[in-house]
């Protein structure tokens, strides 16, 4: 039996924790919190859902807080819970007032997707700069006539009125990758000859002018901007935004500097197989344009060591840090207090939430609602297994003052974990194992290593494995029989498409076996990032296939569709596919893959609910 020691907490930070003046006005730290699709609202409403979340943000020390951006014109429905700003005043007000005794300050976010939004609402043509088809629906947009862009600016104006009798400390107005004012900037989308297109960035001039009317003295105009599309033949490059910025920086008091268009979605907010802060070369060449007005550095910023260091090199003057505080509200309080920051594991898995099922917005490493705990103070309670499941179990146990054992077969904390933390572009998941670990001993849980145990108080032991090679043994470094490999992958998630690029990698000759259209249909956001990889690394991509049987160096594989049967070489199998159930006793409260075959995020979520189960049992 080994025990496990404390870790040392995190020195405080400099600037990174200042205050930042903004037309007057003091936010109490340079950390914004952006905005970003929640589906918390009701109707199109900002609900008390919103509220509560915004102040979540606040009480934890953020400096700069920006609600979901609401829709100007009722022509742009994005989806099904977007905001329209119209509606949002009541709940404008709501968030300023639960902010306000924190000190952030309140920008309401305001915009139009254009032809990146959706008729499925509205039942209107989309509007748009020129008739161009999105790129990813190939819908036709409708090009904007004069009395249409009137009414843009006329939404704007009249939005802004609605958000500064709210009480907000400001506007932002999105000219950033999902929204009509980018498709004005850009030549891809912007194929006019009137003077929109002459001039491309006479549109979002005069919505700046209009909505800084409204705003009057003494209130931020924030504009947040595409600053490279990444589509350098037609589209809005580095270059061209520095000319932009030139024009626009002396019209807004804050500049947020973002990537992406339709072209490239994922580039806004990308998973971890992009390194974070991938914009500060960026934002250091516009700030240097913008002409002394505050730059915002945004892109997969998750660090705050890495964030002071942003500012100490002159990259930008304040950090958005939405998913880092999404996976932990107090990130600001606990870097003044010194004590490490619940990591963002930039998975995308519970924060991208555009999504027809209209999930919340949650994430893998804080799946919570902020949920007040009973008293735990006198109970003795055993939490067997140490992987996700059983560490956010002790870890909530003990914060409510319960006295917990924590017992560990293998001679680490994390379980499953370290096998996601070896997956390409994962690698942060072993931060949220190590800052879990770190968490139970700093609360006063005793842990056991090498221990095993069946039965306690609550039981997360995982898994049973499967019969021949997993992804797990591949992820663990089992040495492979030489030859092609056919990796089997019946969930389209991260692990298939993680293993074929893996042993890709390592120079094997993969095949990647998935019953969907397309390779990794379940990743979201990187869906069209993983086939350019698997493509680039030479995978084969066996689409719409059936694994039938593998025998004698060959699989023999079925069409989905019309069950005609082909063969691909495979002198090994890698099974992709999700482990069997833990084997519990009869009556144990039980969490994790030991339940059934579960994501890091529901293996965390359950594991805090069985805390809660017990803590809640007289």
């Amino acid at each position: 039996m080994r025990r496990v020691a404390a870790g040392r907490a995190r020195p405080a930070l400099n600037s990174l924790l200042g205050p930042l003046v903004l037309a007057g006005r003091t936010a109490p730290s340079r950390v914004l919190f952006g905005p970003h699709e929640t589906n918390l609202g009701r109707g199109r409403a900002l609900s008390e859902r919103h509220v509560a979340y915004y102040a979540r943000r606040a009480a934890g020390g953020c400096g700069i807080v920006v609600p979901e951006t609401a829709s100007v014109h009722p022509s742009d429905h994005p989806y099904e819970r977007a905001p329209l700003a119209a509606e949002c005043g009541p709940g404008w007000a709501d968030v300023v007032a639960a902010c306000r005794p924190h000190g952030a300050l309140v920008l309401a976010s305001l915009g139009h997707t254009g032809a990146q939004g959706s008729s499925g609402y509205a039942q209107t043509a989309l509007w748009a700069p020129s008739a161009v088809p999105d790129v990813v629906t190939r819908e036709v947009p409708v090009q904007m006539e004069q009395a249409d862009v009137d009414a843009l600016v006329t939404g704007f104006a009249a939005s802004a009125r609605v958000a500064v009798d709210a009480g907000v400390d400001g506007v932002e107005v999105d000219a950033g990758a999902r929204s009509l004012l980018r498709q004005f900037l850009s030549g891809l989308t912007n194929l006019r000859t009137d003077a929109y297109g002459v001039d491309r960035t006479r549109l979002l001039r005069e919505v700046l002018a209009a909505v800084r009317t409204e705003l009057g003295p003494g209130r931020v105009l924030a504009l947040r901007l595409s600053c490279d599309e990444e589509a350098p033949w037609a589209g809005i490059t580095p270059s061209l935004a520095v000319q932009h910025v030139r024009g626009l920086a002396p019209l807004a008091d804050l500049l947020v500097v973002v990537r992406g268009s339709g072209l490239a979605a994922s580039s806004y907010r990308p998973d971890g197989h992009t390194p974070p802060g991938f914009n500060a070369d960026l934002t250091r060449a516009v700030r240097a344009a913008a002409g002394g007005t505050p730059v915002v550095l945004q892109g997969s910023v998750v660090d705050v060591g890495a964030a002071q260091r942003a500012l100490d090199d002159g990259a930008a003057d304040a950090v958005e840090m939405t998913r880092a505080q999404i996976a932990d509200a107090d990130l600001v309080a606990r870097a003044r207090a010194g004590v490490p920051v619940r990591p963002c594991t930039l998975c995308n898995q519970a924060c991208q939430v555009r999504d027809v099922r209209n999930p919340l917005v949650s994430c893998v490493a804080d799946p919570s609602g902020g949920e007040a705990l009973p008293d735990g103070a006198g109970r003795r309670v055993t939490v067997v297994g140490g992987g996700p499941a059983g560490l956010e179990a002790a870890r909530v146990l003990a914060a409510a003052g319960a006295d917990v054992r924590l017992v560990e077969r293998a001679d680490r904390l994390g379980g499953a974990l370290w096998s996601v933390a070896a997956l390409p572009g994962r690698a942060r998941f072993a931060d949220l194992a190590v800052w879990l670990a770190g968490e139970v001993v700093r609360s006063g849980v005793r842990v056991e290593l090498g221990t095993g145990a069946r039965s306690g108080d609550v039981v997360a032991t995982g898994a049973r494995p499967r019969d021949g090679v997993t992804a797990a043994d591949v992820l663990a470094g089992a040495a492979l029989p030489p030859g092609p490999v056919v990796v089997d992958d019946p969930v389209g998630g991260p692990v298939g498409v993680g293993v074929a690029e893996l042993l890709a990698a390592a120079g094997r000759e993969v095949a990647l076996v998935t019953p969907d259209e397309v390779a990794g249909v379940r990743l979201g956001g990187d869906l069209g990032p993983a086939n350019a990889r698997l493509a680039r690394a030479g995978v084969r991509r066996e689409t719409s296939s059936v694994l039938r049987a593998v025998a004698d160096g060959v699989a023999v594989l079925a069409d989905r569709w019309t069950g005609t049967e082909r063969r691909v070489a495979c002198a090994v199998l890698v099974d992709a596919g999700p482990p069997l159930p833990g084997d519990v006793p009869a009556g144990a409260l039980a969490a994790g893959d030991a339940v059934a075959p579960r994501t890091v995020l529901e293996a965390v979520l359950e594991g805090r609910r069985a805390a809660q189960t017990l803590l809640a049992d007289p």
